[in-house]
């Protein structure tokens, strides 16, 4: 099977798993009335998956447990997958995709790091990134940029130097159709919507975006908000949700406010996938709990 055909197949399979689940519904938000899942198929629902197994038997089964639990994909590491051809064999098998990955060194080899080698060794992992994405038929690679850390790694130079380095990557995620989609985290950049937006746009390429975080932002503000602020920047989600008195918490136990966030994706007409990071009661909670609060 040719890797373009492969993603038609994966893609016709996200669309048409089906949400099978088991043991009791969870009844969150008991008092709202029953609601039309409107983004059944525009939303995909996807858990961090990490390394997804140890070898093709581990990968198989991972890949079989999450499709019974009714998502649609799961979202993988670089490095941290071991054997990317025992993957691309469980995802065929399976009939379940990984959509993307996550790169594991952009905290450690920061892109605005003072330290030239340093930066050189980060732009080599997105690189490799880009490429594993690629060989698993994902589309995209999560990047945090870098990490204001005092007078030698400030806003200004996280903004200036990861901006450079992102740009010299730019022609290989082209060259592999890869998506770098660059993360809100706490890191002490973009702490606004504006600056999310305006650093988005000074890269000023097709081929980077965000990778918004839903959880993450609710410390700074609305997430409703900077959803419209992004628009469709915005090239995948990040499900999270963080309390002033709980921090980040089960689904549906924070502050995140998810009818409103409901309403802004679809302003937006967000369509693409909803990966969850972090943990609620088991699974298939984490599977209950996404379906009802993003309507799926």
């Amino acid at each position: 099977m040719t890797q373009q055909t492969r993603r038609n197949f994966l893609e016709t399979t996200v669309v048409l798993s089906g949400a099978a689940m088991f043991g009791t519904k969870t009844t969150l938000l008991a008092d709202e009335p029953k609601r039309e899942r409107k983004n059944k198929g525009v939303i995909f629902k996807s858990n961090k998956g990490g390394g997804i197994g140890k070898n093709l038997e581990g990968m198989i089964k991972t890949l079989e447990k999450y499709k019974a639990l009714g998502f649609d994909g799961i979202e993988g590491a670089s490095p941290g997958i071991p054997d990317l051809d025992a993957m691309n064999t469980a995802i065929e098998k399976v009939g379940f995709p990984v959509h993307g990955v996550v790169d594991m060194v952009h905290w450690k080899d920061r892109l605005s790091s003072p330290d030239e080698a340093t930066r050189d060794k980060g732009r080599e992992a997105l690189v490799q990134a880009v490429k594993d994405s690629k060989k698993i038929g994902g589309t995209t690679v999560l990047l945090v940029p870098g990490r204001v850390t005092g007078p030698d790694e400030t806003h200004e130079h996280v903004w200036k130097r990861s901006i450079t380095e992102i740009r010299k990557v730019i022609p290989v995620a082209k060259e592999h159709e890869i998506k770098i989609l660059i993360e809100n985290v706490w890191n002490g950049f973009c702490e606004t919507p504006e600056e999310y937006r305006d650093y988005i746009d000074e890269i000023d390429s097709e081929w980077v975006g965000a990778y918004f975080d839903i959880g993450n932002v609710r410390k700074f503000g609305k997430p409703e908000e900077w959803i419209r602020m992004l628009g469709s920047r915005i090239g995948k989600l990040d499900v999270k949700d963080w309390g002033k008195k709980n921090g980040f918490c089960r689904l549906g136990e924070g502050d995140v406010d998810w009818p409103a966030v409901r309403e802004a994706l679809a302003e937006i007409k967000y369509t693409g996938w909803a990966t969850r990071e972090g943990g609620d009661k088991s699974l298939e909670d984490t599977a209950q709990l996404m379906d009802e609060l993003l309507d799926l």
